[in-house]
């Protein structure tokens, strides 16, 4: 018998995070899959909320919160810009080890066969998570990530700055001396959930300075605030937070909100004293690659810093992963036929 999915509406928050957290022991998800980040603020976040449950033989290989909006369901998200400002990534349905493709493929048809879904909206998958997904894709976008692979550093018997170019290694090393004057660099992780609320305060004071000078807002508006400060208590008292705060002679160079989970640290907002920085001061590289050998040191497998097209990211990896923002159509609609249509006119002028 093939895997069985059901899509139907979520009766209870609190009976999914007890499923949930069940399957994701038994799963190999990424940070933005666990529920300490999916379920945070659920109830605000998903006014609508869809649950996909698959079952194989009577056990439950997968599930995927979903929140319905105008005729579109929407994967991990609300379907409204200012929830989903908090920017999901890695994303896919939660699946039990080795049938995360067996679950996608069951999504879409979940999905059509809910009276009203013309549309499929699947932010932050792999590309192999897509194609596993089906049915026609009308619109997407891809973005890298990327990463350092600490394992393979340790195994080179290197150190993080050991393995980058001799361009970097020699703006790192210059900037951690204009750092260091007059006091040594030191990073420190946040220990309690005041100081990590102090600390994560002074994170956006920084970030948000560094944003309006370049004409920008920044990225914590109220909404964003509200999340992240509810984040914070859910992923410390879990082990899974670290708000670094990295200081030398000059004062505070910059913090680090940064997300520890099986071996993975998602590198995911920061905020640098950057207003001055001189032609030595580094602040991005100089936290990160402190931020880098501390992990390092304790073990982890992989340094991860997101999606965005960043010098620094740029410097500091040696590898990246592609990430795809979708919508998908039901191959038989009107905009899926659309869709191919314009997609084959495509490969024909290409050839030209």
């Amino acid at each position: 018998m093939p895997p069985h999915a059901t899509m139907e509406p979520l009766q209870s928050f609190d009976a999914l995070g007890r499923e949930w957290q069940t399957l994701e022991a038994v799963g190999e998800p990424s940070y933005f899959q666990s529920w300490t980040w999916v379920g945070c603020r659920a109830e605000e976040r998903f006014p609508d909320p869809f649950l996909l449950r698959v079952e194989d033989g009577g056990r439950l290989i997968g599930l995927a919160l979903l929140n319905r909006r105008r005729g579109r369901l929407y994967l991990s998200e609300s379907g409204e810009v200012e929830q989903d400002r908090i920017f999901v990534e890695h994303n896919a349905p939660l699946a039990a080890a080795g049938r995360e493709y067996d679950v996608a493929a069951m999504l879409s048809q979940a999905a059509w066969r809910l009276p009203g879904t013309r549309r499929l909206v699947v932010s932050g998958v792999a590309p192999a998570m897509l194609r596993a997904i089906g049915d026609t894709v009308i619109r997407q976008q891809c973005r890298e990530a990327p990463y350092v692979d600490l394992q393979a550093i340790r195994t080179a018997g290197q150190t993080c700055i050991a393995s980058l170019s001799a361009n970097t290694r020699q703006q790192i090393r210059r900037s951690m001396r204009h750092y260091a004057a007059g006091g040594d660099l030191a990073i420190d992780r946040a220990e309690t959930h005041e100081q990590a609320r102090a600390w994560f305060g002074e994170l956006v004071g920084l970030h948000g300075r560094s944003w309006r000078r370049r004409g920008q807002p920044g990225a914590f508006t109220p909404t964003l605030m509200r999340f992240h400060q509810d984040l914070l208590g859910r992923a410390m008292a879990r082990g899974e937070l670290d708000l670094m705060r990295i200081t030398g002679g000059t004062g505070v160079v910059g913090y680090l909100y940064n997300f520890r989970f099986r071996g993975r640290i998602s590198a995911y907002q920061s905020g640098f004293d950057d207003a001055d920085p001189g032609p030595a001061g580094k602040p991005g590289l100089t936290c990160h690659l402190m931020a880098m050998e501390r992990a390092l040191a304790a073990g982890d497998r992989v340094y991860d810093l997101l999606a965005g097209d960043h010098r620094y990211k740029r410097s500091l990896a040696r590898g990246s992963t592609t990430m795809v923002w979708a919508e998908v159509a039901p191959a038989g609609s009107m905009a899926g036929l659309a869709a191919r249509l314009t997609q084959h006119a495509r490969r024909l002028l290409s050839r030209i």
